[in-house]
């Protein structure tokens, strides 16, 4: 490859697009081959609830969080990609209501055929982020891959009785959403070349931002349930929360916040496969309103790469909460409700009453 010309990360991969997981479907039936894990009384979130991280409990006072988190390249520029990779890693943390403290890079890159300039900008993004979590980079692990690939393992601090899990959500809880959705269309549209300069730029802003702003406003607040939306995307995600609290959520459509042009780019063909694998594995899981069309229903399952927090919020302090981030910049929206109703099912409305 002519080093003279600018590098294509997003080309280098096999997959390209969305950076998504492994299909929630595919990964269930791995873990339930497994055999059952020994039960140990300090692990306070584990496997089972399919939560964001792994909460030990050290004292009574103070437990350690655990989450790791890598991909394939979703943007081109090398400097971006790290900062949406350590952002995206450390989401995990704050979602869980810890702090995070320490970092280890993961690195696959293909060192015989790219610059070692790129893997320096992919590095020196993600410290960045790293030093604004507050945390501390103390090593990492690279092997020489064909794809570049790179992420986090992060460990942060909580009290143990102010975890939170997707699976506390009360009835009568208000959802808020604190990013956009339509991350994965998008970041598939720029591998086809189809986002302005400037769109890919709002794009980058988006991913790159650290939920930690979020996280420490919600702390103040009676949070009962909280998980951030990734590779399965909002109802994914959301549906995780209604199963593991044995409750039912409501999602208006109209009320969730979404990136300009996705449902344009979604008509030309531009949905992820990871979209389409959410969207399978949900069926039977969600309710949607027969008027709404498949296009509305895919950007729904849309697979996101470092996705803003969904809060279930008790509803006296919903209004408070929101304005509150909102106040601090944070892209928040009500977008529905939890109801004892159809209990681990989300019911989708088309409108925002």
């Amino acid at each position: 490859m002519n080093q003279a010309e600018p590098i294509k990360l997003t080309s280098l991969s096999s997959k390209g697009g969305c950076g998504c997981k492994i299909g929630p479907a595919d990964l269930m039936e791995v873990i339930r081959s497994l055999p059952p894990a020994v039960p140990n009384p300090n692990l306070l979130v584990g496997l089972d609830t399919s939560d964001d991280a792994g909460v030990y409990r050290l004292t009574d006072e103070l437990a350690i969080v655990q989450t790791v988190d890598f991909f394939t390249p979703i943007v081109d520029d090398p400097y971006s990609f790290g900062q949406i990779a350590a952002a995206n890693a450390l989401s995990d943390i704050y979602a869980m209501g810890g702090e995070p403290l320490t970092v280890l890079n993961i690195v696959a890159f293909p060192i015989s055929t790219l610059d070692k300039s790129i893997l320096a900008d992919i590095l020196r993004g993600a410290a960045d982020k790293v030093k604004e979590a507050g945390a501390t980079l103390v090593g990492g692990h690279s092997i020489d891959d064909k794809e570049p690939k790179f992420g986090l393992a992060v460990t942060g601090l909580v009290h143990p009785d102010k975890v939170r899990t997707n699976a506390g959500a009360k009835p009568g809880d208000q959802l808020i959403l604190t990013k956009p959705i339509g991350v994965g269309i998008l970041t598939t549209s720029i591998k086809k070349d189809q986002l302005t300069e400037e769109e890919t730029k709002r794009l980058t802003s988006v991913m790159s931002t650290l939920n930690k702003t979020a996280a420490s406003i919600m702390a103040s607040y009676d949070v009962h349930a909280c998980t951030d939306v990734t590779g399965f995307g909002l109802l994914g995600h959301g549906s995780e929360m209604a199963k593991g609290s044995g409750m039912g959520l409501i999602i208006r459509k109209a009320a969730v916040p979404i990136l300009p042009r996705v449902r344009e780019l979604a008509e030309q063909g531009f949905v992820p496969g990871g979209t389409r694998n959410n969207f399978a594995h949900l069926e039977g899981s969600i309710r949607f309103p027969e008027e709404m069309d498949q296009l509305d229903r895919y950007i729904l399952c849309d697979a996101v790469t470092s996705g803003g927090l969904l809060i279930a919020v008790a509803p006296e302090d919903s209004d408070e909460l929101l304005a509150k981030l909102k106040e601090a910049g944070v892209e928040a929206a009500l977008i529905g409700e939890v109801t004892v109703q159809h209990p681990g099912e989300i019911t989708v409305l088309a409108d925002s009453n």
